[in-house]
């Protein structure tokens, strides 16, 4: 932290006085660039008072506290009087930012507030030191130019109070940000901030826009007709997003990518405005992916920790041509119960169900819960691979306690350490439920010990009961797109390292391990089907009928009469002794057949064989003389017993997972790219040139 004590200290008044004459030229100078500029650069848009207030508040919920003994500001414990409440989206985005930015340089505005002798020389409310603490920050950012309102802005006192001192001090407010800047030899109060936090807003400033498809509502190639009217150019790769266009993410066929700098016009267009296409973090739709990948068509899911309501909104829609349903846990706010189901009503959901409980109160034992077959983990986390905090918040409706985190680079090792905590008794309790298959855990963390830590815990600690099959690590459903991904994947587990095109995301798939002792007939699946209403006007009996004489026949094979040992062996000696007679009178033979071709025929034949026939085979092998060219037997192949039955060696193919996402008959096929890498579990051979990825 800054000392501001030595800082008074070491300047003394002549100092104060050059140094500020320094600063107000240097203020001269920017301003007769700032006004050759205006032609071509847009002037800065001025907060209005109420975001004002609205920041202060967020800033003293969030503000670093000091140990007590190194408090000079205090910020009390009682917001400020907000008469102007409004829930648009840009009005707290700008609230948001601007309680961000404050909280990042809070130490630097401290000790410019304290070396400027605002504190504590004059008589400041400590309610509100919030509002000038916060007011400062775009004070500075403005280069300490007066703000410039319309006439039609409603002002609020408080502002207007903390604005009139601002200005009063405004010489000594740049001298004291001068002698700043000269103490840690920067050119701004930037290249003051932590090297994470710089890369942070380096990485936010380029990070591109994601937007899922509302397929209830509109398909993909509708979306793109319609953007294409708007004058949007659709493009393969997000290396070429700039102006207006948009691209088709690699890894979720149903998500569009656009630069950051046109939210504000996608924001004011039918198409958003409308629910058919969705903001949302691309970790959130990595997550939905993964679990329909694991679904079957009558599964339930259930999901914890969902923070954004369009996330479980999403799963929705990707599950609408399937029978499951979707179960919630809890709600933070039980009043807004009703603002959200009519959200899911627009959206056009209707399989979805919010519980009360908390998920650590749930049991396996739940009635409700007993066709869940997968769990939707998103835990509380760090969010150090989040490059954006405020619209991660805004989007996901996350703590605003992340802010205070990512202020300073990450949280402290304390807070770390409980949240590791959390997750892992989450996961452990997802995995008591018997029914549950898979779990899907995921975070926005880049942390090893809330990722990878937690889930190998997790398995090594889990409960085996007799009749419970274990978990085990599994490999991404989704489709591999770059040589890094699959390296970064080696280990089953998903990663996306945070960049300038995406946040960080950690992913990972628990699967048990299936019980062969238990099976499905198809007796089971009719009557789940008919119980759900699916097969209405179909008479199931015939099925059942037809099922019990197949496995009738199957069970009445009539046994192989036993052969004698003896009589075929003389058959055989009979044959060859015969074949050698005949093959004296040619004088010329046709070649035998080569190794390669041997070998090879013989492989293949090998596997489904009974005994009697490998002898028959290899005998014949060992003949010198081949039969004569007009007697040539066509096939030497003996016909299988009748009621021999030869067990088959049982053998598991895993197939890349099918998509179904349009519910409407002119949706279009889901589009993957062709460059993408799926893992493939293969059988062990001995001659095996396939390539797996284990």
């Amino acid at each position: 932290m800054l000392d501001p004590q030595s800082e008074l200290e070491f300047f003394n008044q002549d100092n104060m006085e050059e140094i500020s004459q320094l600063a107000t030229l240097e203020m001269s100078r920017e301003a007769i660039a700032r006004k050759k500029s205006l032609a071509v650069v847009p002037e800065k848009a001025y907060y209005p008072d109420s975001v004002y207030v609205m920041a202060a508040n967020i800033f003293q919920g969030i503000q670093i506290e000091k140990s007590p003994d190194r408090v000079i500001i205090k910020y009390g414990n009682e917001p400020l009087p907000c008469w102007f409440q409004s829930e648009d989206e840009s009005f707290q985005r700008l609230s948001y930012e601007l309680a961000f930015s404050t909280l990042k340089y809070q130490d630097i505005l401290e000790t410019i507030l304290i070396d400027s002798y605002i504190f504590p020389s004059t008589k400041i409310p400590d309610q509100l030191s919030s509002l000038i603490i916060v007011m400062l920050y775009d004070f500075q950012d403005r280069k300490f130019q007066p703000r410039v309102l319309p006439d039609n802005e409603e002002s609020i006192s408080e502002v207007q109070e903390v604005e009139s001192l601002l200005n009063s001090f405004k010489t000594k407010l740049a001298a004291a940000l001068a002698r700043c800047r000269i103490k840690h030899d920067a050119l701004s109060i930037y290249q003051i901030l932590p090297e994470t936090v710089r890369r942070q807003e380096q990485r936010a400033s380029t990070l591109p826009l994601y937007a899922w498809i509302n397929t209830g509502k509109i398909s993909p190639e509708e979306v793109y007709s319609s953007l294409r009217r708007k004058g949007y150019n659709k493009v393969k790769s997000v290396l070429h997003l700039d102006e207006k266009v948009f691209a088709v993410d690699q890894h979720c066929y149903d998500v569009l990518i656009f630069p950051s700098h046109l939210k504000k016009d996608l924001a004011n267009i039918d198409l958003f405005k409308d629910y058919k296409l969705i903001f949302q973090d691309k970790s959130r739709s990595l997550a939905v992916h993964s679990v329909k990948a694991l679904l079957n068509m009558d599964d339930d899911i259930l999901m914890v920790n969902t923070g954004s309501w369009y996330t479980v909104a999403h799963m929705s829609i990707l599950t609408n041509n399937n029978t499951s349903k979707i179960f919630v846990c809890g709600i933070q706010s039980p009043d807004k119960e009703p603002d959200v189901k009519k959200l899911f009503t627009k959206m056009g959901c209707q399989n979805i169900e919010i519980l009360p409980e908390t998920f650590i109160g749930l049991e396996s034992k739940d009635h409700r819960l007993q066709n869940v077959k997968v769990i939707l983990l998103l835990p509380r986390c760090s969010g150090l691979g989040v490059s954006n905090p405020v619209e991660f918040i805004l989007n996901e409706h996350e703590d605003t306690s992340l802010l205070q985190d990512l202020s300073q680079g990450g949280p402290p090792k304390s807070k770390l350490q409980i949240l590791v905590q959390q997750q892992y008794e989450q996961l452990t309790h997802a995995m008591k439920f018997t029914k549950v298959q898979a779990v899907v855990y995921c975070t926005c963390s880049v942390y090893t010990e809330e990722n990878e830590a937690v889930v190998m815990k997790a398995l090594e600690c889990q409960t085996q009961g007799i009749k419970i099959q274990p978990y085990r690590l599994s490999p991404p459903v989704l489709p591999l797109c770059s040589l890094e991904e699959i390296q970064l994947s080696m280990d089953k587990f998903f990663r996306v390292e945070p960049s300038d095109v995406t946040n960080g995301c950690f992913l990972s798939i628990l699967t048990r391990e299936r019980d062969p002792s238990e099976t499905v007939s198809v007796k089971d699946v009719l009557a789940r089907a008919a119980a759900k209403g699916l097969l209405d006007g179909v008479d199931v009996g015939k099925s059942l009928k037809r099922e019990k004489k197949r496995k009738k026949s199957k069970t009445t094979l009539a046994k192989a009469p036993a052969h004698d040992n003896s009589g075929i062996q003389m058959k055989i000696t009979e044959f060859l002794s015969r074949e050698g007679k005949l093959s004296t009178s040619v004088k010329t033979p046709l070649p035998p057949k080569t190794v390669s071709q041997v070998g090879t025929s013989s492989q293949v034949r090998k596997a489904g064989r009974p005994a009697t026939n490998n002898t028959l085979v290899t005998t014949l092998m060992k003949t010198t003389c081949p039969p004569r060219p007009e007697e040539r037997p066509t096939n030497l192949r003996r016909t299988r017993p009748e009621g021999r039955v030869i067990p088959l060696k049982s053998v598991e193919i895993a197939l890349p997972p099918v998509m179904f996402p349009f519910s409407s008959p002119q949706g279009v096929r889901a589009q993957i790219p062709a460059n993408n890498f799926y893992y493939r579990l293969v059988g062990a051979k001995r001659f095996c040139s396939s390539l797996a990825i284990f």
